[in-house]
């Protein structure tokens, strides 16, 4: 079932999953839409009443302006959203919206699970180069979408963080949708790879107190165990789940063994808590 909201004249269009008597939020990766946590919520929906919401520029929502920074439009999004203390769960870029609305408002969050958050800054500040390396591979995604060749700059991101099938492989429906979102990709990176919101410079990200779970993909590209190892250092108390043989796609590739884990979380997270 389907639901639009049109506060601030953002349309947003959200599904809900579950029936539990816990509030969550649920914050898909780019180049999807909120039906990716379908296999998810199966697993939790006696615990949870879920709300996932098409990201800026993807499903159902109202285009990028092209002018917001698309981190803070996809978290001024979900603060339309909640209604009280909720369970964050993001994936991907997801993930990163998820942590930096609980940095910003911690007393709307009673949990974070984090799904292979691509916080590349987090990483970038542990490991001298990293940031090169990685910016030389954004670089050439950019490079392509400048110069008209959407295809290419999607088969260069797909062949890293895709799910494992080579672009011929997908359907057409995919491949379109695809190029006409990729230059969400390269739109994201100041916020999450150069951390123009400050959360780290500003000690945000230490000062978190909300009960986190990071979760990745033992099969997932090198990134993904750096960042979750660094803000693991950087969020008190936080745990750290790797999915065995699951690449970046593990929220919907490993869907069962996902929600088992984020389930054993939030059983031991009191309901009425909140930051």
């Amino acid at each position: 079932m389907g639901n639009e909201d049109l506060r601030g004249n953002v349309p947003t269009f959200w599904r809900n999953y579950g029936q539990g008597p816990r509030q969550a939020l649920m914050f898909h990766c780019s180049l999807a839409h909120s039906g990716a946590f379908a296999g998810m919520a199966k697993g939790l929906g006696d615990l949870l009443t879920m709300r996932a919401f098409d990201l800026p520029g993807h499903g159902q929502s109202a285009d990028w302006d092209g002018q917001t920074p698309l981190q803070r439009l996809t978290v001024d999004m979900a603060l339309d959203l909640l209604e009280g203390p909720t369970d964050l769960i993001g994936h991907s870029f997801g993930g990163t919206a998820a942590l930096r609305l609980a940095c910003e408002r911690p007393d709307l969050v009673r949990s974070l699970t984090l799904i292979e958050p691509v916080y590349f800054a987090a990483a970038y500040a542990d490991h001298a180069g990293l940031g090169d390396q990685h910016g030389a591979e954004m670089a050439e995604i950019a490079d392509a979408i400048a110069a008209g060749d959407r295809e290419t700059a999607a088969r260069l991101f797909l062949r890293v963080w895709g799910d494992g099938r080579p672009w011929a492989a997908l359907p057409e429906s995919m491949q379109i949708r695809t190029k006409a979102q990729i230059h969400l990709i390269t739109a994201a990176h100041p916020e999450i790879g150069l951390d123009t919101p400050g959360l780290l410079a500003s000690g945000a990200v230490e000062a978190l107190q909300v009960p986190t779970l990071l979760i990745e993909g033992g099969a997932s590209p090198h990134y993904v165990g750096k960042i979750n190892a660094a803000l693991n250092r950087r969020i008190k108390g936080s745990q750290r789940q790797v999915i065995d043989g699951a690449g970046h796609m593990v929220a919907m590739s490993h869907a069962d063994e996902v929600a088992k884990v984020t389930r054993a979380f939030l059983e031991a997270v009191p309901a009425a808590s909140a930051h």
